[in-house]
């Protein structure tokens, strides 16, 4: 897969940089005859292998959309291990800060129903065992974003936090741009506990994060409800900026009136932003369903693409200018998911830009989905 030449913003001066850290799984996929009640039981009437991982998904669909993309991760000195540093390196994701270590390949057993429905499984080591070297805590001072998925163990994900807060220290007197940061809660809290990150970390990216994306589990999962989230991360965006080192809001990167942002995704269901403080609600786009594996992954990167590296993430005094930008960001990020969900597995139905663009403009929407 290879950057398009269409890239819009990207292709002009360059592509911003994004580092995303997290895992380059192998998913191994079951196309069961249903997803089992306990107890209960299915039929897989095909069995294959693909490519997956939060955060290799997300780089590689930045790469797909034209972005420059590195991957921060782990992987396994087995055959698992070497298939992924293989596809990979046929990607334009940049590798360089990719390790190998003596524990199994991180891999997920993926049951995906008729419906596109799945239920996932995850084992391996290797991804539990990331450590961030002195070389990969440099890059984030060169990067424009850094992305970090839930699933990375406490300890890394604490460095990178301890390092862009290092970075918004030294910019505040340099006058530099720090990387943004961007947090996904990409699991419910006792999925994450003893594998990823711990719940006062999470607390510390949410009121650091310049993005924080959940999904319809994660989000009632770690605040109670769906409700309650969505009223704890307004809460949070909105804290006065001297409400005290707890707070986080003193160290926080602003960007501009609706910023900090979170969105929450409830699949078809569609999406919750959250921008500033305030609530909008957004549908999801109607597409026929094939595999919903990897959606959220693609649904972040779009939104990275567009609100962080994209026109739409310059700083707006205008409060309509910078709502419409979070509400085109919500659709074009919409649409890349729902392209997704049309193909089998994630990596391979991650679509271009001009992908995107096209399917925006058959619902009558301008390329960066916008009306």
């Amino acid at each position: 897969m290879t950057p398009e030449s269409d890239a819009g913003d990207a292709a002009e001066g360059g592509s911003p940089a994004i580092l995303s850290v997290g895992a380059a799984a192998i998913d191994e996929w079951y196309a069961v005859s249903n997803l089992p009640e306990p107890d209960g039981g299915a039929f897989a009437g095909e069995v294959t292998s693909a490519f997956g991982g939060v955060g290799a998904n997300v780089a590689v669909a930045l790469d797909r959309l034209g972005r420059d993309a590195g991957l921060v991760s782990r992987v396994g000195d087995d055959e698992y291990g070497r298939r992924a540093l293989a596809y990979l390196a046929e990607t334009g994701v940049d590798g360089t800060h990719v390790a190998v270590g003596d524990d199994p390949h991180t891999r997920s057993l993926i049951l995906c129903d008729p419906d596109g429905e799945r239920a996932i499984v995850t084992a391996g080591e290797s991804f539990r065992g990331l450590r961030l070297d002195d070389d990969a805590l440099a890059a984030m001072a060169d990067a424009d974003a850094v992305f970090l998925t839930a699933y990375a163990p406490d300890r890394a994900a604490r460095r990178v936090l301890d390092r862009v807060e290092s970075l918004r220290e030294g910019a505040a007197d340099s006058g530099a741009t720090p990387p943004a940061l961007i947090f996904d809660l990409s699991g419910s809290v006792e999925e994450l506990i003893g594998r990823g990150t711990e719940p006062a970390t999470i607390y510390r990216f949410l009121h650091r994060a310049d993005l924080f994306v959940a999904d319809g589990v994660a989000a009632p999962a770690f605040f109670g409800s769906a409700e309650a989230a969505v009223e704890r991360i307004a809460d949070a965006q909105t804290a006065p900026t001297d409400a005290g080192p707890e707070s986080g809001s003193a160290s926080r990167s602003r960007r501009g009136p609706t910023w900090p942002r979170a969105v929450l995704t409830h699949g078809a269901d569609g999406m919750t932003a959250v921008a500033g403080g305030e609530v909008t609600e957004f549908d999801a786009f109607d597409v026929e369903t094939v595999d919903t594996t990897g959606a959220g992954d693609a649904f972040t990167a779009g939104l990275i693409d567009r609100w962080i590296a994209g026109e739409s993430a310059k700083a707006s005094a205008d409060s309509s200018a910078a709502r419409d930008g979070v509400a085109s960001g919500v659709r074009f990020a919409a649409a890349v998911a729902a392209i997704n969900c049309t193909s089998r597995f994630t990596q391979p139905g991650l679509p271009t830009r001009s992908e995107v663009e096209s399917f925006l403009a058959e619902r009558g929407l301008g390329p960066d989905g916008s009306r």
